[in-house]
């Protein structure tokens, strides 16, 4: 490895015509970072790594590779991607279908001339380390999906590159096999320590292989964290609903005083929260995810609607004077249409947002 570096971002804007994919988007990705740039369609995940990768020309701002600047519109000022010492993964393999396996994976060592004892030495490690020894002689064709993506990880590791780029690279695969094949690529960064740049919409996957991750709407940067911190502790209504699966549970809240305590009224339930942070506002939006009820005895009764089995877990939709919420339970758990459950939130684990700006304040 060529030694990982850091990535900075300067009020990068990228417009077609009246369209823009990213606006003043400001990001620094430290050394050795496995950063994921986690939103839905169009939120400009994409046109960010594309940037970053010189394979888009960016409207104005700057891109710092460590001290070295591979973009500036104001300084004219555009390194070749072939010279910014990237490693690219697509959703495509982009593998050529009329190479060998062998081929495929040396391509870039030819280029540079290696000697061919030389080639074959390093073509043969890598294919040990992806665990395709054996499959040398194999065409892109005659391979699975999971070794096909391993074709290309050893395609990008060979050329030992300091930065990883990869753009929804699992999304072709099934669902066994991206488990399979997420668990590789933490393995990867683990042992290369390169820094790494990840694109997907699935928040499941950047929970689960991410350091840090970057949830972006509309060209917009909304909350940089640590994944549990994402979860615990969503900047906004945006990021609490888009990482929620199944959907967080909102509630109109009221603020009443109770004693000397300060609650949220919400779905019948009465959230304790800090006076000081609440300050003089009356109403606010609470928010619970679906595993964090329990039933009690004295909890608020709500009616069960519906369950959905899901293996080890069980989704059970119940309501509440029109109010329809999702919960979470272990797979045993036995309920029925109709039945009632009285609720708890567990202490501490919700959130309130500020219905104006929709920011979390507690």
């Amino acid at each position: 490895m060529a030694g990982n570096v850091k990535i900075r971002i300067e009020n990068l804007t990228k417009k077609w015509g009246q369209i823009v994919g990213i606006e003043n988007l400001n990001l620094e990705i430290d050394r050795g970072d496995f950063i994921t740039l986690l939103g839905p369609s169009g939120c400009g995940k994409t046109t960010t790594l594309r940037s970053i990768a010189g394979l888009e020309e960016p409207t104005a701002g700057r891109i710092w590779l460590d001290k070295t600047c591979v973009f500036s519109k104001a300084d004219e000022v555009v390194v070749a991607p072939a010279k910014r010492d990237l490693g690219l993964i697509f959703q495509s393999y982009a593998l050529w279908p009329h190479m060998t396996v062998f081929n495929n994976i040396a391509f870039g060592l030819k280029i540079k001339k290696l000697p061919k004892r030389e080639i074959a030495r390093q073509v043969n490690q890598i294919l040990k380390d992806v665990r395709l020894d054996g499959y040398a002689e194999r065409y892109p064709q005659e391979l699975s999906g999971g070794q096909q993506q391993r074709v290309a990880i050893a395609r990008m590791l060979i050329n030992r590159p300091s930065i990883f780029l990869m753009d929804e690279p699992l999304s072709n695969l099934d669902a066994r096999l991206r488990l399979e094949m997420r668990s590789e690529l933490k393995e990867l960064h683990r042992n290369s320590q390169a820094t790494t740049v990840y694109v997907t919409h699935d928040q499941e996957e950047a929970m689960t292989i991410s350091s840090r991750i970057c949830v972006m709407n509309e060209g917009e940067i909304r909350q940089i964290g640590a994944p549990e911190e994402v979860y615990r502790k969503p900047a906004d209504l945006f990021v609490a609903e888009f990482i929620s699966n199944p959907k967080m549970n909102f509630f109109e809240g009221i603020v009443e005083k109770a004693g000397d305590r300060t609650i949220v009224s919400a779905g019948g339930f009465k959230l304790p929260v800090d006076k000081a942070v609440i300050g003089d506002r009356k109403a606010v939006i609470a928010a619970v995810r679906p595993e964090d009820f329990i039933v009690h005895d004295s909890g608020v009764e709500y009616s069960v609607d519906t369950q959905l089995p899901a293996g080890s877990s069980k989704i059970v939709m119940a309501s509440r004077n029109g109010v329809q919420i999702a919960l979470l339970f272990e797979g045993t758990f036995k309920v029925s249409q109709g039945d009632k459950l009285k609720l708890l939130v567990k202490e501490g684990l919700f959130n309130i947002f500020d219905t104006k700006t929709e920011k979390r304040i507690y």
